[in-house]
């Protein structure tokens, strides 16, 4: 285990590895019998680095269905046939509601979530309002992921109270063309770079089990450090039936397990928040990923799958030695 401690030494004593060395750590740790010491490395750089709050946010789908964008694991695109529910904008009533309800349940942030490619300008000024709205009623902290919307919109998001964007990478750069052709990879980091710029904070992540190697799963987590990014959702596919990627295997535990290790390698002080996919976790899982490294979660419903009871999800997370609100 001496390129393992010598790794978490470099870490721990505030120093970035690179690419090469964690590529290196990956081929010389079996997947099965080194686990249980990638898992340990992790664990410890988790609880000396990071906050022992857990970080809870909750989302809704304020839109749903019919995007042109042909992303081949979403049950939204209208390229192909899921049967998802489609409905234009909610009412600002069923946004107060969930996010008042989330707040009293001691959830800190809430996003709102809509399909599509990005919102029309008036959609844009509709969710704006309903913001400002928002704001006078409730501390919760408000995010949204709106596609790829423009410098114009995300500054009058911005303005109206939106305080994080979150747009994600998806998968590493080398394989994003082999899931969705409407869009590129530079497109996303545009939006990023653009929420930054209007004073924004960001969230990306990707989602793990699309068919890419380890090595593509390492070269996004490297991708995400060079956006300095702080939260980073983790979402493992959960195949949905009309999808091209309906039959995907689905990825065993111990690849989810070595994956988190590896994200919290690469980002030693960020928030690695479990998203969708986890619903199919059984509980040893669940609570091996909170030993390993994750210190976030969205909880609640989750968009197209099953989601999480919040109150069973705080007893989880404290009884993972977190501190929850």
């Amino acid at each position: 285990m001496e390129l393992l401690n010598e790794v978490k030494e470099k870490i721990l004593n505030g120093i970035l590895i690179g690419q090469d060395e964690l590529l290196e750590v990956a081929h010389t740790y079996d997947k099965e019998t080194d686990l249980p010491a990638l898992c340990d490395v992790a664990h410890e750089i988790t609880q000396k680095m990071t906050p022992r709050d857990f970080d809870m946010c909750s989302i809704i789908n304020a839109k749903s269905g019919k995007c042109t964008e042909n992303c081949k694991w979403c049950a939204q695109s209208m390229h192909y046939d899921t049967r998802a529910e489609v409905y234009g904008l909610v009412t600002y009533q069923t946004i107060a509601e969930h996010a008042v309800y989330n707040e009293r349940k001691g959830v800190r942030r809430f996003s709102l979530v809509t399909s599509g490619r990005r919102p029309s300008m008036s959609e844009t000024q509709e969710i704006s309002l309903h913001v400002q709205a928002l704001k006078k009623e409730s501390n919760i902290r408000i995010c949204a992921s709106l596609g790829l919307a423009t410098e114009e919109q995300l500054r009058m998001l911005h303005e109206a109270g939106v305080e994080r964007y979150h747009c994600n990478l998806e998968t590493a750069p080398s394989y994003f063309r082999e899931l969705c052709t409407t869009h590129t990879q530079e497109q996303k980091l545009t939006t990023l770079r653009a929420a930054r710029k209007v004073g924004m904070e960001i969230c990306c992540g990707g989602i793990i089990g699309m068919g890419e190697s380890e090595e593509q799963r390492i070269e996004l987590a490297f991708k995400l450090r060079e956006l300095d990014v702080s939260s980073i959702p983790l979402n493992i596919l959960h195949p949905i039936p009309g999808t091209p990627l309906e039959h995907t295997p689905l990825l065993q535990s111990n690849e989810i397990l070595r994956t988190i290790a590896l994200f919290r390698m690469v980002h030693p002080q960020a928030y690695l928040r479990l998203a969708g996919g986890r619903a199919r976790l059984d509980e040893q899982t669940m609570q091996k990923a909170l030993y390993t490294g994750i210190n976030a979660a969205i909880v609640g419903d989750l968009l197209t799958t099953l989601g999480s009871r919040i109150d069973e999800d705080k007893q989880r997370f404290l009884q993972a030695g977190y501190e929850v609100i």
